[in-house]
């Protein structure tokens, strides 16, 4: 289970960074974006609910530098599905909208998620080597 849940994380990873990079290198947000960033969380979603049950069945290691590690992926991983979902919601809102000054400006959340994102990205890896 715990190879399924690398996998999907690191999808999430690969689309995310995608629609994030896409759009900062495009200027201006499009519903094609969005799609990416729908994709990253959907896999994100599925890849930490993996990662939840493995941890459920004591399948994670909760003592020493990889414990600590592994919490704080799951307290900044928690936060970042939630920002993900924020961003996606605003992302919709701004092309349903359509004003040209706030799709020109998303891009600037964007790489902050995505940042954001990258902490219990790295930090869950860094937490599985050092089991």
């Amino acid at each position: 289970m715990l190879s399924s849940a690398i996998v999907l994380i690191t999808l999430a990873l690969v689309f995310y960074t995608v629609g994030v990079w896409a759009e900062r290198r495009h200027g201006t947000l499009t519903w094609l974006h969005a799609v990416f960033f729908a994709l990253g969380l959907t896999f994100d979603v599925a890849g930490t609910t993996i990662m939840s049950r493995i941890a459920a069945a004591g399948g994670l290691d909760t003592t020493g530098t990889a414990g600590m590690l592994n919490q704080i992926m799951a307290v900044t991983g928690a936060a970042a599905l939630l920002i993900m979902a924020v961003h996606l919601v605003w992302a919709v809102v701004v092309l349903v909208r359509d004003r040209e000054n706030e799709r020109d400006a998303f891009h600037k959340f964007s790489v902050g998620v995505w940042a954001f994102w990258l902490i219990p990205y790295f930090t869950g890896m860094i937490g599985s080597m050092a089991s």
